[in-house]
């Protein structure tokens, strides 16, 4: 946890919706043992992947679930430390990648998302924050792609933008996806 923490620490918040999550991510480390699992059910940490094509003018994304958008991969940390490794691992699953390329192994955006109540496997999960961390990575438009059944029921390239027309998740279009295509546009 020590090591995750210094991660966020050390993190240049992009705008103030980082300055303000990026401290209330800390104040959970230091208030709760648990916010590495789904233990707490009030908030816990996940990561998510910003996935693009060589040019940088494509966004690898999912037809969630749950959410019944088209959403960017991730998922929960379970107790995992190496957030990083969380993105990478979710990413894999959910479209079938073999082949990643890392374009910073350091945090690329944070932000807390709110999740409402949901049915997952059965059972009702209690609304619940997502304390969020997403990296970026490159992965070649040629790689064959496959569905996670239990989780996605697509997987598709998207321009970048078009992203927002693609999703229904008004929040998370505008504080978030809008957010990682305007730091991407700055390294191209």
């Amino acid at each position: 946890m020590k090591k995750l923490k210094e991660q966020i620490e050390r993190y240049k918040p992009y705008n103030e919706q980082e300055e303000k999550d990026k401290q209330t991510m800390l104040k959970y480390i230091d208030t709760f043992d648990n916010v590495l699992t789904r233990d707490n059910e009030f908030g816990h940490f996940t990561a998510s992947s910003w996935v693009v094509n060589k040019e940088k003018t494509k966004v690898l994304m999912i037809y969630h679930n749950i959410y019944k958008s088209w959403a960017w991969t991730g998922g929960h940390a379970d107790g995992e430390t190496d957030l990083l490794g969380t993105a990478i691992r979710e990413l894999k699953e959910e479209t079938g990648v073999k082949n990643v390329k890392l374009l910073n192994d350091k945090i690329f955006s944070l932000e807390i998302i709110c999740v409402d109540g949901h049915i997952k496997r059965g059972k009702y999960v209690s609304s619940h924050v997502h304390l969020n961390l997403t990296y970026l990575i490159e992965v070649d438009e040629n790689e064959i792609l496959k569905i996670k059944e239990d989780e996605n029921s697509g997987v598709r390239w998207v321009n970048i933008e078009d992203v927002k027309n693609v999703s229904n998740e008004q929040w998370v279009i505008e504080n978030v996806y809008k957010k990682l295509n305007e730091k991407l546009e700055k390294l191209k």
